[in-house]
């Protein structure tokens, strides 16, 4: 699935020489980088570590990459882990204690910590304080640690799921916008080069326009056709490459999948275009509610063909259009 939000093993090590080092190379998101920018100066010229920043956005789109800028920018290491990742204090506790002063660490899907990790991480935050309980019972007595000096970038693609008191800890909230055809043409321009693969403009315009403004699925995309090409040995990826090797993916000129459209038909003919809510969406297509809302949704929203209404979803003129069918007045 290449609009799914969890990485393939195989393509781990190629989507880290595809990630940007710094500022320079990182295209798009432009008011995040310019606020970053900011952030990061000011803490340099005061010789203290940058706040505390929290990203936000759909997923696919660069927190990740943002989170590795930020600490090589500071000169800082950073640890990588995630809200389901830390599932006691004790994990939390060991994380924190192993730091070094001025690194960086990034808690991906920061949404999903549970609330006893969550409660210790705010004195952490605060005053570099980590308060630990020995013992249980009227014989428990609480121990606070001195934590080295951190910072924390905190990921999600959920802000609403954020608790107000972890959400206020943050010193920068900055979300991260779908791109536009333009910013992904010169994704994969750049991608197309670190993988040497040559694709001329027409074939770079059908590859951007299928990839669902998002810069992780774009370089799927390019490097499903650079398999493609290979395997036909052909010496540049043109449009007649990228069209047999987007048939092959099953993924329409418009970047839908066959979930999309499966969503969509569903909802038209079962429940006359809606509106229907999403719980009745995710038992009628055996997706998880969690899925429908963090990956096609967003996408189906932005283009038009879905819209969020009081009584639920509903399937817009455009998606009847595209799909072909008529739509009944």
């Amino acid at each position: 699935m290449i609009t799914s939000n969890k990485q393939k093993a195989q393509d781990d090590e190629v989507e880290k020489t595809l990630r940007p080092k710094n500022f320079d190379e990182y295209i798009g998101q432009k008011n995040a980088k310019k606020n970053l920018k900011v952030l990061i100066e000011a803490a340099k010229k005061r010789k203290e570590n940058i706040d505390h920043v929290l990203l936000f956005g759909p997923p696919g789109l660069g927190k990740t990459t943002l989170a590795h800028i930020i600490a090589g920018e500071m000169g800082a290491g950073i640890k990588i882990t995630s809200g389901p990742a830390i599932e006691k204090v004790g994990d939390l506790g060991s994380i924190l204690t192993n730091l070094n002063d001025g690194d960086v660490l990034f808690i991906d899907e920061i949404h999903r910590l549970n609330k006893t990790v969550e409660e210790v991480l705010y004195p952490a935050m605060e005053d570099g304080k980590l308060d630990i309980i020995l013992g249980k019972g009227p014989s428990a007595r609480t121990i606070q640690l001195d934590l080295p000096k951190f910072s924390i970038i905190g990921a999600t693609t959920r802000l609403g799921m954020l608790s107000a008191p972890l959400r206020n800890r943050f010193g920068a909230l900055l979300r991260l916008n779908f791109y536009d055809e333009e910013e992904i043409r010169k994704i994969i321009q750049r991608s197309a080069g670190i993988l040497n693969t040559k694709i001329d403009d027409p074939g770079c315009k059908m590859v951007a326009a299928c990839s669902r403004k998002t810069p992780r699925i774009a370089n799927r995309l390019l490097k499903r056709v650079r398999d493609f090409s290979e395997i036909e040995e052909a010496s540049i990826a043109d449009r007649k490459i990228v069209e047999k090797s987007l048939k092959m993916l099953e993924v329409d000129e418009l970047g839908l999948e066959p979930i999309d459209r499966e969503i969509l038909q569903i909802m038209i003919e079962k429940f006359d275009g809606g509106p229907v809510g999403i719980q009745t969406i995710a038992a009628a297509t055996s997706e998880e509610v969690q899925t429908i809302e963090d990956v096609y949704e967003p996408f189906l929203l932005q283009i038009g063909m879905l819209e969020r209404t009081p009584r639920g979803r509903k399937v817009t003129r455009r998606a009847y259009d595209h799909l072909k069918i008529p739509l009944e007045e």
